[in-house]
């Protein structure tokens, strides 16, 4: 059996480790936003008056960086970021909302973006910076639905198993600034935004739910997700209201050409970053895939399928990808996705074996999976005999979805802090 004081696997673990940090550096919301203005500089000249408005977890780099840009035209600056991530930025209104599930800084914040937004004129500039989380953090409920009402869709939303789609298809429906409607307010203003994408395909209607782009969720398209996975019957009954109300309402179409979406960074160029290093140092390196999705269950067993096909090559070898899995939750533990990807793999490998040293490592770019302070979880194949011997049953714990406390009393959290990114997760699985 490989222990986890043998020399090899320690360093494999620390070289995966090393190469997500690699992910992570290659979303540096910082660089991304500063690059992408250096180019747009005849637009700051162009108008008025600058409105800036950043959303998500890297609110506060992305803001930051935009900063040198707009001073001298710069009326309002407005950031609203989760509690983890808050950071002082000079020249800005910072706000702390809550993330996964809002709260009243949610809220508040949403309400300040929404007040800067609605004062642009003609011949301004509505700069917009976006990044994951967005879409729990601009919390901003029509009349007659409770921030509990939220919060009680939100909850089951990411209980349920539906993926980042499905749920930013619902959310625009409960919202007075998702679903292009940010764009709408901003009038004849030009609306410039900078996204970081946590979704698969980059697709700007889902990032943060699109409080930029051109309108593609629908009351219909909402109710078919709140039907397929069983949530419609206990919704609260001002959000049932509000959804037969849309679905009764024909909408107007918006003109969109004084807007401009930009994808400044994302889990594909995260990923090429991946790959790059890792090939200096792997004579083989596999892109598993270019998204992967689907109950974690099955992403569990499809990466451990290509693992052991990977390790047959010669010499040592990387495995890659990324994406966003889904877990649905029915146990009252504590944990993430990427915690429960990884000890799914490691009992996986337990029943049909890899014969040679290898480390697994799933985690969000972001730093924080699900409700706990871990980015993820990183595994070898000694991982579940120093769970065994510390008390804890990984099967049982998969079961009451507490990955958490089996992966903290085998040393496997990987634990890096709140970043100030996000482009969704990564994947990495290592053999020498």
């Amino acid at each position: 059996m490989i222990t986890r004081s043998a020399s090899l696997l320690k360093s494999l673990r620390q070289e995966a480790v090393a190469l997500f940090r690699d992910a992570v550096a290659a979303a540096n919301p910082e660089h991304a936003v500063a690059a992408a203005l250096v180019e747009r500089s005849a637009t700051f000249e162009a108008v008025s008056r600058i409105i800036l408005v950043a959303f998500g977890k890297a609110a506060c780099p992305m803001a930051r960086a935009a900063m040198p840009f707009v001073r001298g035209k710069l009326v309002t600056a407005i950031a609203l970021t989760n509690h983890e991530n808050v950071e002082p930025v000079d020249g800005v209104e910072v706000i702390a909302g809550g993330h996964p599930i809002p709260d009243q800084g949610s809220i508040a914040g949403a309400a300040a973006i929404e007040r800067a937004v609605s004062r642009a004129q003609d011949g301004d500039l509505v700069l917009v910076l976006v990044s994951g989380g967005g879409s729990a953090l601009l919390c901003a409920p029509p009349s007659g639905i409770e921030l509990a009402d939220k919060i009680a869709l939100n909850e089951a939303l990411i209980r349920s198993g539906a993926d980042i789609s499905e749920i930013n298809a619902v959310r625009p429906i409960f919202s007075r600034l998702k679903g292009g409607q940010m764009a709408r307010l901003a009038g004849k203003a030009k609306v410039l935004s900078l996204i970081l994408s946590d979704v698969p395909g980059d697709n700007i209607a889902t990032i943060a739910s699109g409080p930029t782009a051109r309108p593609r969720s629908s009351a219909r398209r909402a109710r078919e997700v709140l039907d397929k996975y069983g949530l419609w019957q206990n919704l609260p009954a001002a959000l049932k209201c509000r959804l037969e109300q849309m679905n009764a309402m024909t909408d107007t179409p918006t003109d969109f050409d004084n807007v401009e979406n930009i994808v400044i960074g994302s889990n594909a160029i995260s990923l090429r970053a991946v790959v790059g290093k890792a090939e200096t140092k792997f004579g083989s390196v596999v892109r598993a895939s270019d998204w992967l999705e689907g109950d974690v269950l099955n992403a569990a067993a499809e990466l451990h399928r290509i693992a052991r096909a990977a390790a047959e090559r010669n010499g040592p070898v990387a495995v890659v990808c990324g994406g966003e899995t889904t877990v649905k939750v029915t146990g009252n533990g504590k944990g993430g996705r990427n915690q429960e990807l990884a000890l799914r793999f490691a009992l996986l490998n337990e029943l049909r074996p890899i014969d040679r040293p290898w480390v697994f490592l799933s985690g969000g770019t972001d730093g924080l999976d699900g409700p706990t302070n871990a980015a993820g979880g990183i595994v070898d194949a000694g991982s579940l005999d120093w769970m065994r011997q510390l008390g804890h049953d990984p099967v049982g714990s998969l079961e009451n979805n507490d990955s958490y406390h089996a992966l903290a009393s085998s040393g496997d959290l990987l634990i890096t802090g709140a970043t100030g990114t996000n482009v969704a997760d990564i994947q990495i699985m290592l053999m020498s």
